[in-house]
């Protein structure tokens, strides 16, 4: 496939600090990349290089001529009162129809265009700069963290948008699950350094884990060996007929060079001071109503939680998560009704907005004394600091130098340490690497308290999540279902909406551009565009046609595996035969694996075309 874009030796520093050194890598046509590195690696730097938004200091971006390259911006470019429409046709210079035709792939038409964006939820004011981006016509995406702040909805219709794009793209995403379901390609960012690997996040952590074995198993070789000829060499070197043996000896031994592992995976453990277990109700809520002195976002809440369990709140953006965990954490007085914790419980509630606790002058190390109980030793301050990052002399830095992101893990930090039995967290994953929100969501398993919390990482809900509350049109209950099924539910409605909405767009808006300004009031056009999304989404929860589509999805996705598994064993028979493999005994092993999964893999793609076959009688 020819070569879209290519990276060539990119150095760039800022001042001391080297953030890509030699890195290189060229993307092919059609190739989907998730971008993965630690906090502060340099994804985004290297997205800026990449769109022109920054310059590196050596080496060079070489672009092919076919490339139009688009890019999902972090900043909004929406002006005060700007309608959809407007802003679209401003952006990117296409007819009212284009704009609204392209909006409707992503449930953005009728009153909707209208609106001002500004006042749109944050996830649909999203939904308007990809509307943006592909109204460009590219064959090429860069998309830098567009999960972050992204309610579930939202986030799946991205993935569908996603896996539907006929071009090639890097995204960059501490999420991991959001990684695996859009991505055949996995570029990671260390040490300065990129790695291009030919198979999803899954895999290429299997991957490094072999890699990591090999070099594990190599340095016990080279460190065995080392001991044996320095044993030879202690016993005779002092020997007049063996003293040039035992020279030539040290001279091997001078030689051995073992394989640096800059990093195991996996080696991020946070622990949370343990607190005593208690049994009975944790939180209780009867006839609770939630909002602001104008406005009431829920009402009529009633509900128990018992202690020990944790409490996903999940919703759409807009919907009152927030204002509810506010009202809980005592931030907000409750409009009507009541709540209660019970006896003797201590919460904590972390939010990622909330920095007035934060002392300018204080340093890290100081604050997180002050945040922690009584009992907890320096030692633990430390190695709390360090989970999150602050290591060596970072717990010295004043809080005013700090970024958002390293404040915000402060306060998550400075919150696991206070012993609180209860723990009410909003976005806890945000700033966070994948090992850091892994090791997070292990540790919040062991914590004997209760937890309430609102995350749209999938990974991150799935490891610590004991019930479900959903935040919905006014209403706040628990789920009767598991997160699987929450889940499947909206990847059902999102892909109705999308098949739906392009459909419609085809059918009208192309023919019968809608035009500008329709005389209704701004009030009257949300209100219908709201009853119409929520007129959509139950017409296309019943449609056979979603489930047509997640199968299709399904299957392409074991169309990806068993070419990947297919490459992975044409590989090995190709070093098969130029006997380059020392480790025959894995060698063989892999090969009986890969050839059990491609097996599977086609099994379960001839089950899915039955299911399909079915469907479109």
């Amino acid at each position: 496939m020819p070569v879209l874009l290519q990276i060539n030796q990119i150095y760039k520093a800022y001042g001391a600090n080297t953030i890509l050194d030699d890195a290189t890598a060229s993307f092919e046509t059609g190739q989907k990349i998730g971008v993965i590195g630690r906090n502060g690696a340099g994804k985004s730097t290297l997205c800026r290089i990449i769109t022109g938004h920054e310059k590196a200091d050596d080496g060079s971006i070489t672009p092919n001529s076919e490339l139009r390259l688009s890019y999902l911006e972090q900043h909004d470019t929406f002006g005060s009162n700007e309608s959809v429409v407007d802003f679209l046709m401003r952006k990117t210079k296409r007819e009212h129809w284009e704009c609204g035709e392209m909006a409707a792939h992503f449930q953005i038409q009728n009153e909707l265009l209208d609106i001002p964006v500004q006042k749109l939820p944050g996830g649909y004011q999203t939904r308007v700069k990809l509307t943006a981006m592909l109204l460009e016509d590219p064959n090429f995406l860069v998309l830098d963290e567009p999960s972050n702040y992204l309610d579930l909805s939202t986030l799946i219709l991205l993935e569908n948008f996603l896996l539907d794009f006929k071009g090639g793209y890097l995204v960059v995403s501490h999420d991991r699950e959001f990684l695996k379901r859009t991505c055949d390609h996995t570029l990671e960012l260390e040490n300065g350094e990129l790695t291009l690997y030919p198979g999803d996040i899954e895999e290429y952590f299997e991957f490094k884990e072999g890699l990591l074995v090999q070099k594990q198993a190599y340095n016990r070789g080279v460190e065995k060996k080392r001991e044996q000829l320095q044993a030879f060499v202690d016993r005779f070197r002092a020997k007049a007929s063996t003293a040039s043996r035992a020279q030539s000896k040290l001279k091997q031994i001078q030689k051995l060079k073992t394989i640096e592992i800059t990093h195991q995976a996996g080696s991020i453990r946070i622990y949370i001071p343990k607190i005593e277990p208690k049994t009975g109700i944790a939180f209780a809520s009867k006839d609770l109503t939630i909002g602001y002195p104008e406005k009431d976002v829920a009402s009529g809440i009633s509900f128990e939680v018992e202690r020990g369990e944790r409490v996903a709140v999940l919703g759409n953006n807009g919907e009152g998560k927030t204002t509810f965990l506010r009202t809980i954490a005592g931030q907000l007085a409750p409009k009507a009704g009541s709540f209660r914790w019970g006896t003797g419980l201590k919460t904590a509630y972390y939010a990622q907005h909330v920095f007035s606790v934060l002392d300018p002058e204080d340093n890290i190390y100081s604050h997180l004394v002050r945040e922690s109980a009584s009992d907890v030793t320096s030692q633990d301050v430390l190695t709390m600091a360090g989970c999150f990052l602050f290591r060596g002399d970072d717990v010295k830095k004043k809080i005013k130098v700090l970024s958002g992101g390293e404040r915000a893990r402060l306060i998550l930090a400075g919150l696991l340490l206070s012993k609180s039995h209860v723990l009410l967290l909003d976005e806890p994953t945000n700033h966070l690497d994948f090992e850091t929100v892994e090791a997070l969501a292990q540790a919040l398993k062991k914590f004997a308290g209760t937890v309430f919390f609102i995350s749209h990482d999938r990974t991150f809900v799935n490891l610590i999540a004991t019930s479900i509350v959903e935040v919905k049109q006014g209403r706040i209950q628990r789920y009767p279902g598991t997160y699987e099924d929450y889940v499947y539910h909206l990847e059902v409605i999102a892909r109705g909406e999308m098949e739906g909405a392009a459909s419609l767009a085809h059918e009208h808006i192309h023919h019968e551009p809608k035009k500008h300004g329709s005389g209704q009031s701004k009030s009257e056009n949300q209100s219908n565009a709201e009853n119409k999304i929520k007129q959509s989404e139950i017409a296309e929860e019943k449609s056979n046609k979603s489930k047509v589509a997640k199968i299709k999805s399904d299957m392409e996705k074991e169309e990806r595996r068993i070419k990947h598994l297919t490459g992975e064993r044409d590989k090995l028979l190709e070093e098969i035969q130029k006997n380059t493999f020392h480790f025959s005994k894995e060698r063989n092993a892999r090969m009986k694996n890969l050839q059990i999964e491609i097996e599977k893999s086609e099994d379960k793609w001839c089950t899915l075309q039955a299911k399909l076959d079915f469907f479109k009688k």
